[in-house]
């Protein structure tokens, strides 16, 4: 008995020791999967935002590096922005039961009968009434991605702003509504329900900037991370935004991992569990504001006026608290949703930023405004509010800045290490030209004891994953080692290393990828676009050139011997396409505003330009036929033109050989000789387009401001003259023929030093004549 009792005993050990060697992957199962989908609204019919766009690019950007696969857009309007929910929660369920969803949403979001609504660019909200039909219901969204078997879910709505909907006298309430995360999901806003951002002017909105740095920590948890967040907003906007998050997130979640010996600068004084469970009224008065800050329940508020009632933070935590105080009563009260729920509201709250709410649900009851003589009031979970905390809560909108209210701003941030250095000012991102892509900012390094996230599916080509501790750069045009050499200032490592990701990969991967239904919408867009854009317009003298249909090129291309790297030049308004540069978007349905022409270049005839004499190398070129209308002749292939050998290679910017548009139809080509723009660095600010003439013929008049040369007698043609295919090339451009039925025009002083005397020209190779030796 004794020897069956001491073999169960090692059999059991084997067991154990076998169980605890098991790989802690294998143990937990397959390896997490990442997915976020990121929309940035700015270009507002309504009035537009100058930072949602940037912020949601910023955001899918620190997404991409923590190993999300991302998806995303910029200005979608409401057809597009339920596409592209569609298409994720599609992509979502395949994805299967180990994902973690990331979404971001950034915008205009209002709240509307205790459910808040994301607002599409193309909305129209004159009415409270409007909302449900114009906007789109978060709890929808979130409600399907409860649904989705996985690991869990975090929902950001970056867009508690003041809206410019509903200019009326029975106002929405201000910013979004207090809501309950669904099971696993953490939900988080901007601003606390029932407050506000302020204005910002940009390049990155506070919340998104903050959030960015803290998802950046390796090894914290995610309530950590907005915890953080919160601090740091309060710090950047000196208390006039405070973030909010409630969380149901079940299991253990880390963006980052940390690796070893983190220096001590990038640890938080509040890691420490026993500090986090002290008492509020034990901190002194500055720490214990942040104390209750970062615990942002009303029970540490209150402790905080308890223990401080005359700090100079008291007033401001009374202003947080009247907004929590009515956020809570009124979910409740739509909880509830029935007539006594709203008329013990609206005892409370007479003037409160619900009231049209309450009376509209009345109304819909056919229930009296005015409650009875007796009915049941319910009981909420917060006690009536104080006289002192009525007046923050007296209007429709509440903010954290209002002067009215004399805020003392709070004290620098404790409990909370400094920002990075160079993640304290980001750089602007180039705005974006193709229709619905996201800006794609410079990527700032992550710090060495950062590491990659451990047992995830690495997404595929992903740029930003593959390379965290090094700068990416994306806002230059991939060549040799061009990214590196735009970016002065950065450590030669990072700049190579992000130079050769880019030419590894390309720039194409580098930008977030487009659900594929506004993928689809913007391929049809494009194609649009050039059909209207090569319609002459009218008087102009120049066809528009086309809009490119993929990935649009910057407006500069030169053609040079030696061709040097050129820095992506900024297309101009002029040139935009619907939604580039912060251009609104086409309605759904509707085709887009034909773009403007650019601005027409000086019709040259055979007068040369002034400058011309300058650059003796510069040929314009008769139309050609290709089939792909983008591609550039190398010289001397396919008929174009040889340069000299003795020619030095052009400054950077300038053009050498002038393209001219095959799709003008009927068009004429005018002799003569054009050199590029330049700005005022020498730098090329457009091609040098050939040029195209679809007006009449008008006689020759000689220019007298420029200096003319004695206009040769017209010679008299040969009987037999070969003449030339439509797209052959003469010779040279001094020898092409005239155009007939014109008369013959002056030659300008460049013509006559390159072009040979008629007498000694030299007819060889025709019926009648000898052959050409």
């Amino acid at each position: 008995m004794a020897r069956k009792a001491i073999w169960t005993f090692f059999a059991v050990a084997l067991v154990l020791a076998g169980i605890a060697s098991v790989d802690p992957v294998e143990a937990q199962g397959s390896p997490e999967k990442r997915m976020a989908f990121v929309v940035g609204n700015a270009a507002y019919k309504a009035g537009a935002l100058p930072t949602p766009a940037n912020d949601a690019g910023l955001i899918a950007q620190t997404l991409q590096a923590a190993g999300f696969d991302v998806i995303g857009a910029r200005d979608l309007d409401q057809n597009g922005l339920r596409d592209a929910m569609r298409d994720f929660l599609t992509k979502a369920n395949a994805s299967g039961p180990d994902t973690v969803i990331f979404v971001y949403l950034a915008g205009y979001g209002v709240q509307y009968q205790g459910d808040n609504y994301f607002v599409p660019v193309d909305a129209q909200i004159a009415n409270a009434t409007d909302v449900p039909v114009e906007a789109l219901r978060i709890t929808d969204f979130t409600r399907s991605l409860a649904g989705i078997n996985n690991r869990g879910s975090i929902v950001v709505l970056d867009a508690a702003r003041a809206n410019p909907f509903v200019q009326s006298n029975q106002p929405l309430a201000g910013g979004l509504a207090l809501v309950d995360p669904d099971a696993n999901q953490l939900i988080a806003f901007n601003a606390a329900p029932g407050t506000v951002a302020p204005e910002e002017g940009g390049p990155y909105g506070s919340y998104a900037h903050a959030l960015a740095e803290m998802i950046r920590i390796g090894g914290i948890a995610l309530d950590d991370v907005f915890d953080r967040t919160r601090l740091r907003v309060s710090d950047l906007t000196k208390g006039a935004q405070i973030s909010w998050n409630a969380s149901k997130f079940k299991n253990a979640f880390a963006f980052f991992d940390r690796g070893p010996n983190p220096p001590a600068a990038q640890l938080s004084s509040y890691d420490n569990a026993t500090i986090r469970m002290k008492p509020i009224g034990d901190f002194d008065e500055r720490d214990a504001y942040f104390a209750a800050l970062d615990r942002d329940t009303m029970r540490g508020y209150e402790d905080f006026l308890a223990a401080y009632p005359n700090d100079s933070m008291a007033r401001r935590v009374r202003a947080i608290i009247a907004a929590r105080r009515e956020a809570i009563t009124w979910r409740e009260t739509w909880n509830a949703d029935t007539p006594e729920a709203y008329w013990s509201y609206l005892g409370r709250y007479p003037r409160g930023p619900h009231v049209w709410d309450a009376r509209r649900r009345l109304e819909h009851f056919e229930a009296a405004l005015e409650p009875p003589p007796s009915f049941s009031v319910i009981k909420y979970d917060v006690p009536p509010p104080p006289p002192p905390e009525i007046v923050y809560v007296d209007r429709p909108v509440l903010y954290f800045d209002d002067a009215d209210f004399g805020y003392a701003p709070p004290p620098p941030v404790v409990f909370l290490a400094p920002p990075p250095p160079d993640f304290v000012m980001l750089a602007p991102p180039r705005p974006p030209v193709d229709l619905y892509v996201l800006p794609a900012p410079v990527f700032v390094p992550v710090p060495e004891w950062v590491e990659l996230p451990r047992d995830i599916v690495p997404p595929e080509n992903n740029i930003i994953f593959n390379n965290i501790h090094n700068t990416v750069v994306n806002n230059t045009v991939v060549n040799g080692n061009e990214a590196a050499s735009a970016t002065p200032g950065w450590p030669t490592g990072n700049k190579l290393a992000g130079a050769a990701a880019i030419a590894a990969a390309g720039t194409a991967a580098l930008h977030v990828a487009l659900p594929p239904s506004v993928q689809k919408k913007a391929a049809v867009l494009q194609r649009q676009v050039p059909a209207a854009a090569e319609k002459p317009i009218p008087g102009a003298g120049l066809a528009p050139a086309p809009v490119p249909s993929v990935q649009p090129q910057p407006q500069t291309k030169t053609k040079t011997k030696t061709q040097a790297p050129q820095p992506q030049t900024q297309t101009t308004a002029s040139h935009a396409l619907p939604g580039a540069n912060g251009q609104p978007l086409p309605l759904a349905g509707t085709l887009p505003n034909k773009p403007q022409a650019a601005p027409a270049e000086k019709t040259t005839t055979s007068e040369a330009e002034p400058n011309t004499a300058h650059h003796p190398t510069t040929v314009a070129q008769p139309p050609f036929q290709s089939a792909n209308p983008d591609a550039r002749a190398a010289p001397g292939s396919k008929g174009q033109p040889q340069l000299p050998d003795t020619n030095t290679p052009a400054d950077k910017g300038q053009s050498q050989i002038a393209k001219t548009s095959p799709d003008a139809p009927n068009a004429k080509l005018k002799g003569g000789i054009t050199a590029p723009k330049s700005d005022a660095n020498g730098l090329s600010t457009r091609p040098a387009p050939a040029i195209i003439d679809n007006s009449p013929a008008k006689p020759n008049v000689p220019d007298s401001s420029e200096p003319q040369a004695p206009a040769p007698k017209p010679q008299a043609e040969p009987k037999r003259q070969v003449e030339l295919k439509p797209h052959a090339k003469p010779k040279s451009q001094a020898e092409s023929e005239p155009q007939p039925q014109l008369q013959p025009k002056p030659a300008t002083v460049e013509q006559l030093t390159k072009r040979p005397p008629a007498a000694e020209k030299k007819k060889c190779g025709v019926t009648d004549l000898p052959a050409c030796p």
